[in-house]
């Protein structure tokens, strides 16, 4: 579990820095998908699915 978190922040870190330096390159985006799927194995998961469901609960129900 300890390598997990280490390599999930690594890759947070990472695509922060990819994406603060203005262009979003192929092994960039592969970074992003590496971070995906390792935050989607992590106990962190059914937090940031719950957060995002809730978001476009909010989002739908917004009448223009």
């Amino acid at each position: 579990m300890a390598i997990s978190i280490s390599v999930v922040l690594l890759l947070v870190i990472l695509a922060t820095v990819f994406l603060r330096s203005g262009g979003l390159k192929v092994s960039h985006a592969l970074v992003c998908l590496l971070l995906g799927f390792y935050l989607a194995g992590t106990n962190i998961a059914p937090s940031i699915n719950s957060g995002l469901e809730a978001t476009a609960d909010i989002v739908s129900g917004l009448r223009p």
